[in-house]
């Protein structure tokens, strides 16, 4: 295991922590703070929190037929955690945040939550991609 996974797993339990806790949540995270790989899951988080509006925008508009309430904690958590990577770390290529969170999805939530977080991140890859060559999207 890598220490940018580790670094991701760590970020997941703060940010499945923040959903279910009255704590905030940097009280929550400070209390990682000696954990190795801090740094970037430090990064992560503080990220999707700073972007959560944003984030939150792009994961609905692409989740067919689910609400953002509806979805499984953890898979909410992952996603928003991948669509920041790869809206905003450029130094992260996208396929990797979507490989980490398929594989988070399968150590940490359903049976049948990779392929969703797998479908709904390479969707917005796709978005993404298809902004930046400036080629409109699909009707």
């Amino acid at each position: 295991m890598g220490a940018r996974h580790s670094a991701r797993t760590l970020a997941l339990d703060v940010l499945y922590e923040r959903e279910v806790s009255p704590a905030r949540f940097e009280e929550i995270l400070k209390r990682y703070e000696e954990k190795p790989n801090y740094e970037f899951a430090a990064t992560l988080v503080n990220g999707v929190v700073d972007n959560l509006d944003e984030v939150d925008t792009v994961i609905a508009s692409h989740a067919r037929d689910w609400s953002l309430d509806r979805m499984p904690l953890i898979d909410r958590s992952l996603l928003r955690m991948a669509v920041f990577e790869i809206l905003k770390l450029q130094d992260v290529p996208a396929a990797v945040s979507i490989n980490e969170a398929v594989q988070l999805a399968k150590d940490y939530s359903t049976e049948d939550s990779s392929r969703f977080v797998n479908g709904l991140l390479s969707a917005v890859l796709a978005d993404q991609q298809r902004q930046e060559a400036g080629v409109e999207p699909p009707a």
